[in-house]
């Protein structure tokens, strides 16, 4: 892979965003078996959706801005430089989500394991994903969605 730069405006092709949040994102390293670093944008109004994940631990560090951290404790302004460790399960619950009238600029760092199942307790769905070849022979990616009463 080609060095990166996170203070770069180059983002590329953006891949489809289901859940709608309308903020950028590049990887920073290539899809590995272990590690994962990705550089993040969000404009004013965006967001990254209430998620958390069953099998990769995440570390945020906070570039530029001033986002809007949501857990299920709470919500709270995290300042620039912020470092924030988001471990497995719910205790790891998080989204992301630019209240303010500048751009914000982090890195989500994390653990990489296949398979993987995400929860998105505002969607009422979560995702299996594995980067190993399904029975059609593309990596695995479904959308699931939980009954109300879960």
């Amino acid at each position: 892979m080609a060095d990166a730069n996170i203070w770069d405006d180059a983002w590329g092709d953006q891949e489809e965003d289901w859940a709608g949040g309308g903020g950028k994102a590049k990887r920073l390293v290539p899809r590995g078996p272990f590690l994962g670093i990705s550089l993040y944008e969000l404009g004013p109004g965006n967001w990254e959706i209430f998620h958390f994940h069953h099998g990769s631990e995440e570390l945020l560090i906070v570039l530029r801005g001033r986002p809007t951290l949501r857990t299920f404790d709470g919500s709270r302004q995290l300042e620039e430089g912020a470092v924030v460790h988001f471990p497995l399960g719910r205790d790891g619950a998080h989204e992301l989500r630019n209240d303010t009238d500048e751009l914000v600029r982090y890195l989500v760092a994390g653990t990489r394991v296949t398979p993987e199942v995400v929860e998105y307790p505002d969607l009422k769905k979560l995702t299996a994903q594995s980067r190993l070849k399904g029975q059609t022979g593309e990596p695995l990616f479904v959308i699931h969605d939980l009954k109300e009463d879960q």
